[in-house]
């Protein structure tokens, strides 16, 4: 089915009710256009002039068409009752406690993702608008809980554990796009939109699937990799606002955000906090 819809790998644990529903829906609609398909033809032979040199001024006299109305506005509202209400409530009211999530700050910009994680202390470090420069893009105060958060622009999080991501913007409407995650979520300015999901898959196990289905001749496994996108309009290099997501074991995790502490170590022994912009 993922494949009939032309969907990519779905790599989150509640995307499989959102690809239900959008099969529910492709299906109602393939339904509907085979059956007015069906109707017109009909017509077109039925009351064609040959037969009917006179017109009838009497009209259509069968309740058919009143029953096949009901019959879609039953199925559109099972759809809709059943089916995406529940998965709205889900993703926007029933939240999973923090301390049990992988929390990051997502922070767009024109034409950016910028990832802010807390560092071990879990606090997250205060932003301040004055201190914003080209090394510091989004004004992190590094003083008191600041001075161990990460701040990149890649997504990195650990399987199997929910992460919640609390999106903001610094100028413009952006909107974040995970499509092997079935997440898309308008990033408004002045806004702090929460979403959340589970990852399934890790990056090396997306790889293996990848190469599985096969791979356009030439491409280097180890160059894919879940992407970040902009699904807004945002400006005239929307088209370069596409970042990594790399998904982890939980040991991987770990070993990742120990490394990034080292390497903060190391830039405040040299008395220079630097942000640092990642490569795939």
């Amino acid at each position: 089915m993922r494949e009939l819809l032309g969907l990519p790998i779905l790599a989150s644990e509640q995307g499989a009710r959102i690809d239900l529903t959008l099969a529910l829906i492709h299906a109602l609609m393939a339904a509907l256009f085979l059956g007015w398909a069906a109707f017109y033809l009909y017509c077109l032979y039925r009351y064609r002039r040959s037969r009917n040199p006179i017109p009838n001024t009497m009209g259509a006299r069968s309740h058919l068409s009143t029953y096949a109305e009901f019959a879609v506005a039953a199925v559109m509202a099972t759809i809709l009752i059943g089916f995406s209400i529940p998965i709205w409530s889900q993703r926007v009211e029933d939240f999973p406690d923090e301390k049990d999530a992988t929390v990051v700050h997502v922070i767009a910009k024109q034409f950016a993702w910028i990832c802010h994680y807390a560092g071990p202390d879990g606090q997250f470090g205060a932003r301040d608008p004055s201190l914003i420069d080209a090394a510091n893009t989004i004004g992190l105060d590094r003083g008191g809980a600041g001075k161990d958060d990460v701040v990149i622009e890649q997504l990195h999080l650990p399987v199997g554990k929910p992460a919640i991501l609390k999106l903001t913007s610094m100028d413009v409407i952006h909107c974040l796009y995970l499509p092997e995650m079935r997440v898309k979520q308008d990033v408004i300015p002045g806004s702090e939109i929460p979403i959340w999901f589970t990852p399934a898959l890790t990056t090396e196990e997306f790889r293996a699937r990848k190469q599985a289905e096969g791979l356009s001749e030439g491409t280097d496994p180890a160059m894919v990799n879940f992407q970040i996108a902009c699904a807004q309009l945002c400006g005239v290099a929307h088209y370069s606002m596409v970042r990594t997501l790399v998904v982890h074991t939980p040991e991987g995790y770990e070993d990742w955000m120990r490394k990034e502490q080292e390497f903060l170590a190391a830039e405040a022994a040299a008395g220079e906090y630097e942000f640092e912009e990642e490569t795939p």
